[in-house]
């Protein structure tokens, strides 16, 4: 039984009553935003010719000049995206410059990137070289933004100050109305830019906190996302086809399994770098990190008949990096070949090659013949308990205190590093903060140690575990010292010895 209805503020959602192999009952949400209101992250994309400053604008909006900043070793990729705040709105900017590749023509890769921006962006940034002017490559892509319904900002960078200004008068014969100077490398004019640019964004509401289970599937294009939520929910909800990148948004799922609530999440394929004529889609890349910004557990699916690959990984470590707790499911079990001991091998290589993700239960299952299915939300229940647990001050401390008398950390130029207390400040995940004499001083390998000693003393063995360091402030002293009092008596004694 089907019908759709109306919500407030111009949204509908269509409601569907479905039999469940797994329970009996099953409700199903599919909500078509009508309105700029939206629950993820909306998306910035900066699109440009190459060399015009793209990373650099990037950069000084995201606050940072690595791409990549992690202390975990093993975690090395790429990181073309990042999250930005600008008066007190919050959006995430996608550098397009990091999925361009090194082709002599790359006219069509350039309109291939404005056609994915118009598709999966929110705003659309272009930015113009002001230092060499205007370029028939920059006349050809104004044309093809002109039709564009989504907001179009146009930055010239590379104008250091005021009277560069000139060399606006260059792009004004291209017909834009709004130009906006910018300097990515000094910062002139972007707080006007950026005052105006957020103004167009949809208003970010994040999710209310209900007592809902919210799961991401992510994986490589035609690992079985899509078939593995049909079979969960018994009816064909999504469309699967061999042919990869089947599903081109996150779609919700709202789903009651043994009396407990869930939000599945299925999305678009993260692809692999290294396919030239299908490198601009790494566009669906922001949409699976969007989702996994709003996910509590995600379900990494790796087609094991392919083996692990390297983008396997990668789209693991980005489940990591937002703190998601993390599932690895090796589905189409079925076609692989039966090996002696073939499973083991299969884990091992998942716990070499991401070491960081060593407490992420794996599972082997068969979204086609449903082998294990059912087991999976039995290990989401487990995971998400200990994803939202909350450790005692006392017990932590005393923790923390048995692995300094175990292992002390090293010295920082000849001091000795001091702990002073711990607490936890928040859950999803479970976050801790030590404060400490010298917090930069303490070596990856430490924390690493830390958090192990967390793990084994609370049985935080599924979960990811943040152990962050602050240097611990100065107590106010509200009573008199005695010294003070001392030479106030000294003083008074004094003057009656005058008198």
């Amino acid at each position: 039984m089907k019908n759709k209805t109306q919500l407030l503020d111009g949204e509908f959602a269509e409601i569907c009553w479905v039999s469940l192999w797994l329970n009996p009952t099953c409700v199903i949400f599919i909500c078509d935003k009508r309105n700029k209101k939206t629950r993820m992250k909306p998306i910035v994309a900066i699109v440009g010719r190459p060399n015009v400053g793209k990373s650099t604008i990037f950069n000084r909006i995201t606050r940072t000049k690595e791409a990549l900043v992690d202390d975990f070793p093993g975690v090395t990729r790429d990181r073309h995206y990042g999250d930005a705040v600008w008066n007190d709105v919050e959006f995430t900017l996608v550098d397009t410059g990091g999925f361009l590749g090194e082709e002599d023509d790359f006219t069509r890769h350039i309109r291939i990137q404005i056609h994915q921006a118009i598709q999966d962006a929110d705003v659309i940034v272009f930015v113009l070289d002001g230092k060499e002017g205007v370029s028939p490559f920059d006349t050809d892509i104004i044309e093809v933004l002109r039709s564009v319904t989504k907001p179009v900002f146009y930055a010239v960078n590379k104008i250091d100050g005021y009277e560069k200004e000139v060399g606006l008068y260059d792009f004004y014969r291209l017909g834009i109305k709004k130009l906006y100077p910018v300097s990515g490398e000094h910062g002139y004019g972007m707080t006007d830019f950026l005052d105006d640019l957020v103004l167009d964004l949809p208003k970010f509401e994040p999710e209310e906190s209900l007592d809902r289970i919210r799961l991401a599937v992510v994986g490589r294009p035609n690992v079985g996302k899509s078939s593995l939520i049909n079979k969960i929910l018994g009816e064909e909800r999504m469309v699967v086809s061999d042919v990869p990148g089947t599903t081109r948004d996150a779609i919700d799922t709202v789903c009651d399994i043994s009396g407990k609530s869930y939000l599945i999440i299925d999305t678009a394929g993260i692809r692999r770098k290294g396919r030239v004529s299908r490198k601009l889609e790494k566009f669906s890349i922001i949409k699976s990190l969007r989702s996994l910004d709003r996910c509590d557990v995600a379900l990494i699916l790796i087609d094991a008949s392919e083996g692990i690959t390297d983008q396997d990984i990668t789209i693991a470590g980005y489940a990591f990096e937002r703190g998601c707790g993390c599932i690895f499911l090796l589905n189409k079990w079925d076609i692989v070949k039966k090996e002696d001991k073939i499973v083991k091998k299969y884990y091992e290589q998942l716990r070499m090659d991401a070491k960081y993700l060593s407490f992420a239960p794996a599972m082997t299952i068969s979204a086609l013949t449903g082998q294990r299915v059912q087991r999976i939300f039995g290990l989401v229940d487990e995971v998400y308990k200990q994803y939202n647990t909350r450790i005692g001050t006392g017990q932590l401390n005393k923790i923390i205190e048995k692995a300094l008398q175990k292992t002390e950390p090293s010295l920082h130029k000849g001091k000795r590093l001091k702990f002073y207390y711990t607490t936890q400040v928040s859950v999803k995940p479970p976050t801790f903060v030590c404060f400490v004499n010298y917090p930069n001083a303490v070596h990856f390998s430490y924390k690493r140690y830390l958090i192990n000693q967390i793990r084994e003393q609370t049985g935080l063995d599924k979960t990811p575990i943040r152990v962050l360091f602050r240097l611990r402030t100065g107590r106010i002293e509200f009573h008199t010292p005695k010294n003070a009092g001392k030479k106030r008596r000294t003083k008074q004694s004094r003057k009656k010895s005058r008198k």
